[in-house]
């Protein structure tokens, strides 16, 4: 029967949503949930910084939370883009290792994060400003690793524009917040949800690797 009912589906070029099973299928799978957690590790970062920003600048008003979440979370739907365009020229030669690139990329990205939040030392706070001056450069320093999983995507067939979207949403949320709970409870958890950010990364490689080679 052509009316029975079909699972919805959003279709692009490269991949196909299927709302009804919530997964991503073309090349390598990865599933919404995978993309929740892979925004959550890069998001990581910028919650980090914005904690700093918010232990510095004391009183925080709902304005101070929106421009830096708005500056950490368009930088980290940007950067996905900017990979992903680099990645697609490169990926029509390396189908047969994709999994492995991709794993590489996410593993050494995340036990970076991860060696960072067991060795760092104590830092300078950033200066207590919102200003475009004193908030491109950590924009930009905490997007570099979205840059680099953006190269991934081209190698996953994932649905990169969505992807942006939620890796942005998600790291506007988290900076907003952090900003808000560096000034109420300063530096406490910021480490901790660095090594956070570093082991959900390198799990998510571990399991791009492990379906790329067909073991789960």
């Amino acid at each position: 029967d052509v009316y029975k009912r079909q699972p919805l589906t959003l279709c692009s070029r490269k991949c196909i949503i299927n709302m009804n099973t919530n997964s991503w299928t073309g090349g390598i799978h990865m599933g919404a949930a995978g993309v929740m957690l892979l925004a959550a590790g890069l998001s990581m970062d910028a919650f980090a910084v914005s904690v700093c920003k918010g232990l510095s600048l004391g009183k925080i008003r709902l304005k101070d939370m929106f421009i830096v979440g708005a500056w950490f979370g368009i930088f980290q739907a940007v950067m996905p883009l900017i990979g992903f365009l680099l990645g697609t020229t490169l990926s029509r030669f390396v189908q047969e290792v994709d999994h492995w690139i991709a794993c590489g990329l996410l593993v050494l990205i995340g036990g970076n994060m991860v060696r960072e939040a067991l060795s760092r030392e104590e830092e300078e706070l950033p200066p207590p400003s919102l200003d475009p001056k004193s908030m491109f450069l950590p924009a930009l320093a905490t997007s570099i690793d979205a840059l680099a999983v953006g190269v991934t995507f081209a190698f996953l067939d994932a649905p990169v524009g969505i992807c942006a979207a939620v890796i942005g949403a998600v790291t506007f949320t988290m900076s907003a917040a952090g900003v808000k709970l560096g000034s109420v409870w300063g530096a406490k958890y910021k480490s901790k949800a660095e090594l956070a950010g570093g082991i959900t990364l390198v799990i998510l490689g571990l399991k791009i690797l492990a379906e790329g080679l067909g073991w789960i």
